[in-house]
């Protein structure tokens, strides 16, 4: 029986490769904080193990002992008050478990890790958009897409026996998911909000899709390989509420497209209010890049290729089932 540790089992995407792997009969370990929820971590089967990824000595003694043939790297921050949290969670954390896989000589198989189509930034911007390539050169224009690329570069700096594999989803959507969820309430609640009026084309990837990759690169990814995660199709800014509007009912909405230096006011005020009250706002100024960017188009050749990624859910299918599963359990 295969051994896999997954890191960040308690979020919203772990959750769903902790699931995935007992369905496959794995000998599954979920790495969790004591303040985690585990509301979706309720099988018996699931090992649990507490994780300390910002001390590298700590980790050591916790792992030891332990022969894992694999590690899902899914543990990291999309939202923070300060970007040094972002490095501080996604580089060094990423950092400081490897390191500690390393000294303690783990013969691992594979070693996946959660990265993001946010490493590029907003590149090939000019019309008509063409497909962000793995090639291209990244700019990240957010802390989040700094600090996933910093730790993108350290894995590229190993020796190359250690087995890494780098997944690189664009917008993950699907149940448990609370980010798209608030513009799913929000148009439950009869406003739709758009940015910006230049032409934006976006894609998606259903959290089920993301799952399968991660298990196609455990069991054939190549080494020091990143692979772009997609559906495959490329949508316009508003499809992605057209769907949802459609799977509520058809409720009456008001649309409103907001110019982008308008934007950039309400997310410099969030920020503020953010520090001030320790609280995390969700239109802040990462928030604002994320808004504003137009193209996020990418190339899924390499991951059909090498991984046999071959998505099921088109954006039709994956908004119907998300927003039945909120529905369903008392979110919308």
């Amino acid at each position: 029986m295969k051994k896999i540790l997954i890191t960040g089992a308690s979020g919203f995407i772990g959750s769903f490769i902790v699931e995935e792997a007992l369905r496959l009969g794995m000998e599954t370990w979920a790495a969790v904080r004591s303040t985690s929820s585990r509301k979706y971590l309720t099988d018996s089967r699931i090992h649990f193990i507490e994780l300390n990824l910002q001390d590298v000595a700590s980790l050591r003694r916790e792992l030891e002992g332990h022969q894992f043939d694999y590690v899902v790297h899914a543990a990291g921050v999309t939202k923070a008050l300060r970007s040094d949290d972002f490095f501080r969670v996604n580089t060094y954390g990423t950092k400081n478990l490897v390191e500690a896989l390393m000294s303690l000589h783990m013969p691992l198989e594979h070693f996946v890790y959660m990265s993001s189509l946010s490493v590029f930034g907003a590149i090939r911007e000019q019309q008509p958009y063409t497909e962000i390539e793995p090639t291209d050169t990244p700019r990240p224009n957010t802390a989040y897409g700094r600090s996933k690329l910093e730790a993108e570069r350290y894995l590229a700096s190993l020796p190359s026996a250690f087995p890494y594999v780098i997944l690189r989803p664009t917008g993950v959507y699907g149940p448990r998911e609370k980010d798209y969820y608030v513009m799913m309430k929000s148009i439950k609640g009869h406003t739709d909000f758009a940015v910006g009026f230049k032409r934006q084309d976006i894609t998606f990837v259903y959290v089920g899709d993301v799952v399968q990759a991660v298990f196609e690169a455990l069991d054939h990814g190549v080494t020091g390989h990143a692979y772009f995660l997609s559906d495959g199709s490329v949508y316009q800014s508003s499809t992605f509420s057209d769907l949802v509007h459609e799977a509520l009912g058809r409720p009456w909405w008001v649309r409103i497209t907001a110019p982008c230096w308008l934007l950039r006011v309400i997310t410099a005020v969030g920020d503020i209010i953010g520090h001030i009250t320790g609280r995390m706002i969700v239109l802040n100024n990462d928030k604002y890049n994320i808004l504003k960017q137009r193209n996020w188009r990418c190339d899924i050749t390499l991951a059909r290729k090498e991984l046999g990624f071959d998505p099921q859910w088109d954006l039709s299918r994956g908004v119907a089932d998300t927003v039945a599963w909120y529905k369903a359990n008392g979110w919308l």
